[in-house]
């Protein structure tokens, strides 16, 4: 009987607060995932390499060294697509092409499998893609994130692209965020704290539950809606949306295309569960589906006072232990 072989790892933008502060070296991060009992380390290119767009061979050796010392192995890169780079126009398809291909070349440098980018790049470079991922032995992937899902309109492009070009070498990076179920507990309390009404928040909430596009949705402002409070009602419909159906069949679909994942979470609550994401779901589909591969733990949320981006991390790996060992008893 097949099983899943679920990993856990930690990114390095889960330690960003610290790593801006010079509170922290990335030496500092890949022993902490050491410490936690974590194998695998993805790294934030863009934030981690001095020399961005390009890793130099000291730096190479120097990530090449606290991984052999620590024991944790590099399971992937993300990278960065900035098409608006230039201050006069979009970059053009073969000039995001010639970027991917410089971020696998990084890659395979530093023997790392995956290479994360973001879908400002279209299916159609990805396609071109597939044989430069193939050269360099590196799995090209486009990171599903909120307010996408798996079966959102351009990420139905991308799988079909996938399936047409038939490549093992391209695919996805689910994030978790979009699985969330609940609103971001950490936003509401924020505003509020600072005079929003309760009853207009809840409205809100309700709205988002209820399907109300963002458009309809915007009717809150004739209800008089503070800019606050229509500030976080359109949060709800971005990169912080919600949904009582979670799109796990989307999930299921896209597990064959899907080497790496973002277990993304805001905030660890006094019980342990995460405020707004439902890890037991979303690892119970994985473990349903025998998933085989990494889940690298990725805190965007705000560090509290006489706390670090260390004590949420491990309080992150925490939960989905516990998780992972009920489902398997």
């Amino acid at each position: 009987m097949k099983m899943s072989n679920i990993k856990l790892g930690v990114t390095t933008h889960s330690y960003v607060a610290e790593w801006v502060d010079d509170k922290a070296t990335l030496e500092d991060m890949v022993r902490h995932i050491a410490d936690l009992g974590c194998d695998g380390m993805e790294i934030v290119a863009t934030s981690m390499f001095p020399e961005y767009p390009y890793v130099s061979d000291a730096y190479a050796g120097e990530i090449r060294r606290y991984t052999t010392d620590y024991g944790v192995k590099l399971v992937a890169i993300s990278g960065n697509m900035d098409r608006g780079k230039r201050s006069d126009r979009n970059l053009t398809e073969d000039e995001m092409l010639a970027i991917v291909i410089r971020d696998l070349q990084n890659a395979n440098k530093l023997e790392c499998p995956v290479l994360k980018s973001q879908f400002l790049i279209s299916p159609q470079v990805m396609q071109r893609a597939a044989k430069y991922a193939e050269y360099y032995g590196v799995k090209l992937t486009i990171e599903i994130h909120n307010p996408e899902t798996p079966t959102s309109k351009i990420m139905t492009d991308y799988y079909n692209a996938f399936e047409e070009t038939g490549s093992a070498y391209l695919g996805f990076v689910p994030d978790f965020g979009m699985f969330a179920d609940r609103p971001n507990k950490a936003d509401m309390d924020r505003a509020i704290q600072g005079g929003a009404n309760r009853d207009i928040v809840e409205t809100a909430i309700q709205l988002r539950y209820d399907g109300v596009s963002r458009e309809d949705g915007r009717s809150l402002s004739e209800k008089n809606a503070t800019p606050m409070e229509m500030n976080l009602f359109e949060s709800m419909y971005g990169f912080m949306q919600f949904s009582k159906n979670p799109d796990f069949d989307g999930l299921r679909k896209i597990m064959k295309y899907s080497p790496h994942m973002h277990g993304k979470f805001i905030d660890i609550l006094e019980d342990g569960t995460e405020a707004t994401i439902p890890y037991d779901k979303i690892l119970k589909v994985l473990d349903e589906e025998n998933y085989d591969g990494y889940i690298v733990s990725e805190f965007e949320g705000q560090v509290k006072p006489g706390q670090s981006s260390f004590d949420y991390v491990r309080r992150h790996i925490a939960l989905e232990r516990k998780i992972l060992a009920q489902l398997n008893q």
